[in-house]
């Protein structure tokens, strides 16, 4: 009797591997409870503006606009909108061990408030008076913020993740999500990384373990329905 199985390896990339997982139709879903919060990790300078900063990374061209529809759409219907940056005191004092490994102009630490790097896209369509604005300094954007009392004074059951990277503060938040109980959703075409190989490695993961990885015409509608 074969107790186990040594790790598989093969010739496919990651993108195929993704492929093939997501064309598996017997994939049990979480699916959708009865209301989600959009949460919009990190839409800011430093990570979307491809043409000023070497931290930036573009998957979808359409990234932003997608985002911005689904969370339009959430709170046309009361539904709770979400976005968060990265920023840091001036000597990156609350950077912990994180902003240890580097210290350039382009170092993770070195995204102070108020920079240009700090603010949000100006292609991002926030709603100051009705979404939730949060700064947060490590990769989940649970950790150290009020997101988790936001959503359980909402009543929300079902997370939709966007934003960037797909293989570190989408995939940490998707984490801590499921951890809390939450369905996790994360629409493809809303996750950009720096390399394919991080992006649809990480979206494998997130699909066979913590998330229903989705096209976001499948949270369109889901919201149009409403």
């Amino acid at each position: 009797m074969t107790i186990g199985t040594k790790m598989v390896r093969d010739d496919r990339t990651a993108r195929q591997i993704f492929e093939d997982v997501m064309a598996n139709p017997a994939r049990t879903k979480f699916g959708f409870g009865e209301k989600l919060a959009i949460v919009n990790v990190d839409f800011q300078n430093a990570y979307t503006r491809i043409d000023e900063f070497k931290t930036a990374y573009e998957t979808d061209p359409r990234q932003i606009e997608y985002a911005n529809t689904i969370s339009r759409l959430a709170r046309e219907r009361g539904m709770p909108v979400i976005w968060t940056h990265v920023a840091y005191m001036d000597d990156a004092s609350d950077a912990g061990v994180w902003g240890t490994r580097t210290d350039t102009p382009d170092s993770l630490q070195n995204i102070k408030y108020g920079s240009r790097r700090h603010a949000f896209d100006d292609r991002c369509e926030i709603d100051p008076d009705k979404d939730a604005i949060y700064t947060k300094r490590m990769p989940s954007a649970f950790f150290e913020t009020p997101l988790q009392s936001l959503l359980v004074w909402h009543k929300v059951d079902t997370l939709v993740i966007t934003g960037g990277s797909t293989s570190g503060c989408i995939r940490a938040t998707a984490v801590d999500s499921l951890s809390r109980g939450y369905r996790t959703i994360v629409p493809i075409e809303t996750c950009a990384d720096k390399h394919e190989s991080y992006h649809f490695a990480n979206l494998t993961d997130l699909q066979l373990k913590y998330a229903d990885v989705e096209p976001v015409q499948t949270v369109i509608d889901w919201l149009e329905a409403r």
